[in-house]
């Protein structure tokens, strides 16, 4: 009886300790609020911050701004006294100068766009050979070689089967391409039925140059042929010669091989510039109090960039303000920071250190954090999680009208490289905030690929577990309707209550959770 009596002692003092740190934690995720979120949003998506795209004004004052009240909460400035972690960027541009078809000039962002980079070069050619789909028979007998090629970039129809028709190419259409290139053709016109509308909406990202992290030696340029993904009116243009349309020519290739040279001309100039550009990540740094776990680091990321101004003509809104992406989870990691601070000036601070992470470049390909976890400010291997905030202020396109829509987010990666973590996230969610946790997403192959599209995804590729907090995508992603006045504040703040309670247990318990799976492979 005895034995029974001091078991449930420990019990009981062990459930009291637990309702006092859960009181505790309560205490400090009420002071992320509705009312403070719209402070802090108002400022950073105004159009004053002219859409914070990297490397401009907008994205600068951004950075001083977050640094402003990393200051202001009293966090450490981790970078040698300073809160600014320079990334090293340079802009590199392919300027095409001119791109006619029988006289007839085409707009980068309009009619085409061209990835890579490439030596500089001026292409004058009598006529252009049409491939078709670029079947093995199809290619055998055509001689492609200095010529520029016009390429159906879809699959071909098979019987029974739907042809994917994305211009994102295939693993069978990369074959295809390398074995144009292998033909060495002077360029590649690869058309798609889909790229007018892609570019009617995202055209004007594409024009600018590109961004990436320097490297020694500088850009390397691309000898091959360039591939240029050119719209349906253009391949019209190229076939007018023939007194048919593309559609007319497609609809033969579907159905049989199809080859044919055409009497245009094309004529095209492009070449290639670089430029450095200035960029930062922001770090704030809360010591840990525990003097054995206080190495160990948990990180609150955010990016605070978007993608600037709008360059369409005639635009009436001419700033993307991204509220939602990714105001909203910068934010929501302002918010993070201020409860820990107040937990903290109490005598209640986190056991491990915690680092609050303003990413830029993450609308470039995820280089702010690609730049911090190659140079980690504190060692990747006590880095003991990444909770990433990318959009939490807005109800996703697959929520709107549903009775939960104001009571969900999508939790992406958590059980990708720790079978502990989803058990803390979930833990928290069930005892502080009992929003519905949506895993469709979680998923590296998802076709939306969400999982390599924040910045959580660089801790992962280095082992680091990560929970990616995400509303999906609506009718304004990455358009001037991003505006403040759309974001449901009461949502955003129980979004970033429920990061904070999960970051709150991971900073606070006595283990940091195993990582006992391999990370995910992919890319961006």
């Amino acid at each position: 009886m005895k034995k029974v009596s001091l078991l449930l002692t420990a019990l009981a003092i062990g459930a009291s300790a637990c309702a006092q740190q859960n009181a505790t934690a309560v205490k400090y995720g009420k002071l992320i609020t509705a009312e403070d979120a719209k402070k802090h949003l108002s400022i950073l998506a105004s159009d004053e911050f002219e859409g914070r795209e990297t490397g401009k004004p907008g994205a600068e004052k951004a950075a001083n701004y977050i640094a402003g009240e990393f200051k202001k909460l009293g966090l450490q400035a981790p970078v040698n006294g300073s809160y600014f972690f320079d990334v090293p960027l340079s802009e590199v541009s392919l300027k095409v100068t001119a791109f006619n078809i029988n006289g007839q000039a085409f707009a980068n962002g309009e009619d085409f766009f061209l990835n890579g980079l490439f030596v500089d070069k001026r292409i004058v050619s009598p006529d252009i050979v049409f491939i078709g789909y670029g079947t093995e028979a199809e290619l055998a007998g055509t001689d492609i070689t200095g010529k520029v090629v016009l390429w159906i970039n879809e699959d071909k129809p098979e019987a029974g089967k739907t042809a994917n028709t994305s211009y994102r190419m295939t693993a069978g259409r990369q074959a295809i391409l390398k074995a144009m290139q292998e033909k060495n053709p002077a360029a590649i016109f690869a058309v798609n039925s889909e790229l007018g509308p892609i570019l009617k909406r995202f055209g004007s990202s594409i024009r600018g140059g590109r961004l990436a992290i320097k490297k020694d030696g500088g850009a390397k340029l691309n000898s091959t042929a360039p591939v240029f993904n050119v719209t349906t009116t253009l391949a019209d243009a190229v076939v007018k010669p023939t007194g048919k349309t593309y559609a007319d020519l497609k609809t033969t290739a579907a159905t049989a091989s199809q080859t044919q040279v055409v009497k245009s001309i094309a004529t095209i100039t492009y070449a290639t510039e670089q430029k450095d550009v200035k960029a930062v990540d922001v770090l704030g740094f809360m010591p840990g109090s525990d003097p054995k776990l206080k190495d160990e680091v948990l990180i609150f990321s955010a990016h605070y960039d978007h993608i600037g101004l709008v360059t369409t003509p005639g635009a009436k809104d001419k700033v993307n303000n991204g509220a939602d992406d990714d105001g909203s989870g910068t934010t929501g990691m302002l918010e993070i920071a201020q409860a820990f601070t107040k937990a903290k000036k109490d005598g209640k601070g986190p056991r491990r250190s915690v680092l609050f992470l303003g990413n830029v470049g993450e609308e470039k390909g995820l280089l702010g954090s690609e730049y911090y976890t190659d140079h980690p400010v504190y060692p990747l291997a006590n880095t003991i999680a990444d909770l990433n905030i990318d959009m939490i202020g807005r109800v996703g396109e697959e929520y709107i009208g549903k009775p939960d829509s104001a009571n969900y987010v999508y939790s992406i990666g958590s059980n990708m490289l720790s079978s502990d973590l989803n058990k803390i996230g979930e833990d928290a969610n069930n005892t502080y905030t009992k929003m519905k946790l949506d895993y469709k997403y979680d998923d590296p192959n998802d076709p939306n690929r969400f999982y390599y599209r924040s910045d959580h995804y660089n801790f992962a590729r280095y082992g680091v577990p990560i929970i990616f907090y995400f509303n999906g995508v609506h009718a304004d992603y990455h358009q001037p309707g991003d505006e403040v006045s759309k974001i449901n504040f009461p949502l955003l703040a129980k979004r970033a209550q429920l990061a904070f309670y999960t970051g709150w247990e991971l900073a606070n318990r006595d283990a940091r959770p195993v990582v006992d799976k391999k990370p995910a492979g992919g890319t961006r």
